[in-house]
């Protein structure tokens, strides 16, 4: 169902939209009938997104003020009404955990965590004036279990599937239902996306691993290696998000891909020393 009781359309917003995931929700959630705000953090994305017909309001988690701005630019052209929120503009910082910097973590935590929580807060006293409305997190099969290398996007994912769990048994009754989708590999720009971060806030060459760097990390950030085993394109996670914003009794839970049915599974059958063993060499 893509009307209210009313039978206006239904209103979803969606962060993160200037490509990958978000952009494919924003086009497949309007073709299913619903009204979409597809948010970006850039103001060029958001004219972009305007000119192909979206209203774009610009959110950037780690500013505050956006979150604020942009969530009263949604209220204000749906007279106070969201039907569904879903979280999730992120982005990473590739690198060994002993050389990750104090502020880059504070840094990520800002937009892959906290900017979340921000702007979910406010949408909740919307939803249960309502009495309804469903909130989404794409969390990632790095929630799940962890990557070598990618300290810093793994400790950001396992503290949203625990703040989302929480927030979950929380709002159970209020007719607000709250979701995880998992996502492993999908077509999207995390990696060039992650290029800058890594710049930024590594110093690989004076790392104690440096030849690990340039034999394996280097390799993956710059070299265009192709799609990763088991890749699918944005649209498989799209494909859950219809589910969780619009069935009647939504899962928890939407694992997307191979590698996160594979992983949730190893994760509560296999020991803790042989899954190391196995992630230590994916």
């Amino acid at each position: 169902m893509t009307q209210d009781s009313s039978g206006a359309k239904r209103r979803i917003l969606i962060t993160g939209c200037s490509s990958g995931i978000g952009y494919d929700a924003a086009h497949g959630m309007r073709a299913r009938g619903w009204h979409v705000f597809a948010s970006c953090r850039k103001q060029e994305d958001c004219d972009r997104l305007r000119a192909e017909g979206f209203d774009s309001p610009r959110i950037d988690y780690a500013d505050e003020a956006s979150i604020e701005s942009g969530l009263a630019e949604v209220l204000d052209a749906t007279q106070g009404r969201l039907d569904a929120l879903f979280n999730n503009g992120a982005y990473a910082c590739p690198g060994l955990v002993e050389d990750l910097p104090t502020g880059a973590l504070r840094e990520i935590f800002e937009t892959n965590l906290f900017g979340w929580h921000d702007l979910t807060r406010r949408v909740i006293p919307v939803m249960r004036a309502q009495g309804a409305g469903r909130i989404v997190q794409n969390s990632s099969v790095l929630g799940l279990v962890t990557l070598p290398w990618r300290g810093a996007y793994n400790s950001t994912k396992f503290a949203v599937e625990g703040l989302t769990d929480t927030m979950r048994i929380e709002l159970r009754g209020t007719g607000i239902h709250v979701c995880l989708i998992e996502p492993g590999p999908v077509t999207s720009r995390i990696r060039q996306n992650s290029i800058p971060h890594f710049e930024r806030w590594i110093d690989w060459q004076n790392a104690a691993r440096v030849e690990d760097y340039r034999a394996g990390l280097q390799k993956r950030l710059y070299a265009d290696t192709g799609p990763d085993t088991f890749e699918l394109p944005a649209s498989a996670v799209t494909k859950k998000l219809v589910h969780a914003v619009e069935a009647r009794r939504p899962r928890a839970r939407y694992p997307v891909t191979v590698p996160t049915h594979a992983m949730g599974l190893a994760r509560r059958l296999l020991p803790t020393r042989a899954l190391d063993w196995i992630l230590s060499r994916a």
